[in-house]
């Protein structure tokens, strides 16, 4: 049997050396992708090929000898199932967020580079959990019911834009960039956390945290004990791969004249990360989509240092910030994160997670 991996991006490559280091045996073929348009030819060493070309031009042996892993994000699927099926592939496998979750915790397990909290063992006392799911007023409904835990706390965001409302708590209150969701994304959720609920000393729960409407971060009711008995400072979803590091992630996400503003604002306050930022995005690891489970204190320390060197890159973007409306800072936020987490690696306790997708 064969293997085939549909995509090209970090999705595929993190399938891709998943099975390497944990199937050896297995024989991965190469890369199939919907267009070559935006893609490289090779990733990990091997090819990437167009559906249409790798049928029609190179498949050498019987459909069925092959298997085709699917690993593009979930909202893809169905197309690309069409498609094999069209061609006449009948093995394939859909990795969601759900394998794929267990897929790269099994990754990283074996690595020993990024710790998971499932090993962690449970305490006798449950860490106070306050997590806000950020929403959007133009929230596409999810097909398969989910039902939160009751320390997850819808958050509308954007809502300064819309007299639409959503959610009783609403990021528009209190000392607030909610204006400013068009290019911040989630993260003017996680600003009026922190000016309206971090700040608030010696009040609210232990542990605060940022989720999306559609991901979330795989956090059992088993993982609220081993957060207080196990000390956790911060949890994040396990990294994406990026090759050759994770500056790939700008190639799709970033503008270099934006990134070069980040890089500026970075060195007039906070020069000893600009330093250290070469080191690590030379790395292959990227902490994406702005997810984040940490203790309060820890989470507005990070906070306190993201946020000014976003306003800072506003003022320096050309166009500036607030002349534009292209979730640039919500994409840079996410290296931002990386940075500041890959930075405190030795000082903080960090463990992770897989990232779930509810569709």
């Amino acid at each position: 049997m064969q293997f085939l991996i549909y995509g090209a991006r970090s999705l595929a490559l993190g399938a891709c050396e998943t099975l390497r280091l944990l199937y050896p045996a297995c024989y991965i073929k190469g890369f199939l992708v919907t267009s070559m348009a935006g893609n490289q030819g090779v990733l990990a060493g091997l090819p990437v090929w167009e559906l249409r070309d790798f049928t029609e031009n190179i498949c050498a042996t019987d459909k069925d000898d092959y298997h085709v892993l699917v690993a593009t994000p979930e909202d893809l699927h169905s197309s690309i199932v069409d498609a094999l099926t069209a061609y006449g592939y009948t093995r394939y496998t859909c990795l969601d967020s759900v394998k794929e979750a267990k897929l790269m915790e099994r990754y990283f397990k074996q690595r020993g580079n990024f710790l998971t909290i499932h090993d962690l063992k449970p305490g006798g006392e449950k860490a106070g959990l306050c997590v806000y799911m950020a929403r959007f007023c133009k929230d596409r409904g999810l097909k398969k019911p989910f039902v939160p835990p009751a320390w997850i706390h819808p958050l509308q965001v954007g809502a300064a834009l819309t007299e639409v409302r959503i959610a009783a708590d609403t990021d528009d209150t209190g000392e607030n960039i909610s204006a400013k969701n068009v290019n911040y994304c989630e993260l003017t959720a996680l600003y009026w956390m922190w000016k309206n609920k971090l700040a608030l000393a010696r009040q609210g729960a232990e542990y605060y945290g940022l989720y999306h409407y559609r991901r979330i971060l795989d956090i059992t009711e088993e993982d609220l004990y081993r957060l207080k008995a196990n000390d956790v400072d911060a949890v994040l979803p396990f990294p994406t791969l990026h090759e050759p590091d994770c500056l790939e992630h700008h190639s799709r996400y970033i503008q270099e004249t934006d990134w070069s503003a980040v890089l500026e604002a970075l060195a007039e306050l906070h020069p000893g990360y600009a330093q250290a930022l070469p080191e690590i995005f030379a790395r292959p690891y990227l902490y994406n989509y702005n997810l984040i489970l940490a203790k309060k204190q820890v989470l507005a320390d990070y906070c306190a240092w993201l946020f000014p060197i976003l306003e800072r890159t506003e003022a320096l973007s050309r166009p500036r910030g607030w002349q534009r409306a292209d979730r640039y800072i919500g994409y840079l936020g996410e290296n931002l994160m990386t940075l500041y987490f890959m930075f405190h690696r030795k000082d903080l306790k960090i463990y992770h997670t897989g990232r779930l997708m509810l569709t």
